[in-house]
């Protein structure tokens, strides 16, 4: 069972988003992917404005499994202004009413999944997605948000340091390694056939890397990894060179971008949701240690290649600043305090 997010978490998002809820006043959201890590910032932030606000509103939230989603979050589940919805994101059941918001974020980010099921990953990316369009188009639905990836840019040229919604790169689409890319790119164009034949506005966030509580610390996420090895007094362990370089954004930012581009976001302009401040793999090892505990021992597996510019997967955020004003709030350093704090208390 995961705790609830910190009080401090809850009331920074509804302080920076406060003036953006009157249109949901009295309204319904509908969210799918709601058990994940977006999915839990989500909810748990919008059950938290909703009380302050008495807004009044409701989340029906899709679900595979509502028992485990009850018993992962009871506190959500429990709260009389969620609905849980059984379905799979590709051929759920439509709920009756009208949904002014809908939020699709039903994509596990999986490195299993797509290593292992890559036509599984592949299909519930497409089905769910035109699924989630389909059921918009049909409920009244004036703001859809995708949340999308910054991995549909394809890999990151080595002179590009921070990467912008205009690079025009794209995945290998005959690499199985860009299943999810690929799907993505097209979960995308999904939108912009739908805004036009319907007339929904669709807002593209492009999403990166983040840390924060419900952050796995067992997956293929470096961050949630190193936190995890600390946390079990292990050394630890990066299992490449550590030249990557990678930023992360923490959850309660993450909501707050999120919120702020589903009601705000020019539709169809895609926006980068993630940090600009970026650091080698071996920097955030050590950063880790250096905060959680500084007796950790940083193990490093290969050996920098002679010559070889470091991989980059770092987004430019300047065009969240200038179109909506978001900035990064919490530092990757309380980032990590936070996340670490979180998991021990579980």
């Amino acid at each position: 069972m995961a705790r609830p997010l910190p009080s401090t978490d809850l009331d920074l998002i509804l302080r920076a988003t406060e003036t953006l809820w009157e249109p949901v006043r009295g309204q319904r959201i509908f969210i799918t992917g709601g058990t994940g890590f977006f999915g839990c910032w989500l909810m748990e932030s919008f059950c938290h404005i909703n009380r302050e606000l008495r807004l009044n509103a409701a989340a029906t939230v899709l679900t595979r499994n509502p028992a485990n989603f009850a018993a992962k979050a009871p506190h959500l589940a429990a709260d009389p202004h969620v609905q849980l919805l059984t379905g799979d994101a590709r051929d759920f059941k439509f709920p009756d009413g009208v949904f002014p918001f809908v939020i699709h974020a039903a994509t596990e980010a999986s490195a299993r999944q797509a290593a292992e099921e890559p036509l599984e990953m592949l299909s519930t990316i497409l089905a769910g997605t035109q699924r989630a369009l389909e059921f918009a188009a049909t409920h009244g639905t004036v703001r859809f948000l995708l949340t999308s990836s910054g991995a549909v840019y394809g890999r990151q040229p080595s002179e590009i340091t921070h990467l912008p919604e205009s690079y025009a790169g794209a995945p290998d689409p005959l690499d199985p390694n860009s299943v999810y890319a690929e799907g993505k790119r097209a979960a995308e164009l999904m939108c912009s056939l739908y805004q036009k034949k319907m007339g929904i506005e669709c807002a593209i966030a492009r999403c990166w890397a983040f840390c924060g509580p419900h952050l796995p610390l067992d997956a293929h996420f470096a961050i949630g990894n190193f936190i995890g090895n600390v946390l079990r007094r292990e050394p630890i362990s990066i299992q490449g060179d550590g030249t990557p370089r990678r930023s992360y954004l923490y959850g309660a930012d993450l909501a707050i971008w999120l919120w702020t581009m589903l009601f705000r976001a020019p539709s169809l302009t895609p926006i980068n949701v993630g940090s600009g401040e970026d650091l080698s793999i071996l920097e955030l090892a050590q950063k880790v240690a250096q905060i959680l505990d500084t007796d950790a021992i940083v193990q490093v597996a290969g050996t920098p290649p002679p010559g070889i510019a470091p991989s980059r997967y770092v987004p430019s955020v300047s065009r969240a600043q200038q179109l909506l004003g978001l900035q990064q709030t919490v530092s990757l350093e309380e980032s990590i305090r936070r996340t670490a704090a979180w998991h021990r208390q579980q």
